[in-house]
């Protein structure tokens, strides 16, 4: 499967952006979905994860959790994240990723990635 991030930009601190990663393939259903991120200098880090038939989600801790939240829509192939009230320390590239079975949060697990989309936070 090949995955196609989209929606990153420049806000200020306090808005709002909805990623988008759209996937080809006709088995999208077929994988668990996460979101990642990586700040410069930093380690590519877990922020969410949906299941096969997103029914359940994950995040990383209380640093998104409550603020940022994600979904998929399988009949689009289509998994996003919506970001709220976003801060500073938000700033990093994010990333889609598919795996078969079931979520981690775990980004060795993961594999397919897309190519990362920019999130820049301003104060």
């Amino acid at each position: 499967v090949q995955l196609q991030a989209s929606g990153g930009g420049l806000v200020q601190a306090g808005d709002s952006l909805r990623l988008s990663c759209a996937a080809s393939g006709r088995t999208f259903s077929s994988y668990a979905l996460g979101w990642f991120r990586q700040a410069p200098g930093k380690d590519r880090e877990f922020v969410a994860a949906v299941t096969r038939s997103a029914s359940l989600t994950y995040y990383a801790d209380d640093s998104v959790k409550g603020r940022f939240t994600i979904s998929r829509d399988n009949a689009k192939n289509t998994v996003y994240l919506q970001m709220n009230s976003l801060k500073p320390e938000d700033t990093a590239v994010y990333y889609c990723a598919a795996k078969w079975g079931t979520t981690s949060a775990q980004a060795a697990e993961y594999n397919y990635w897309g190519q990362g989309t920019q999130v820049t936070v301003s104060s």
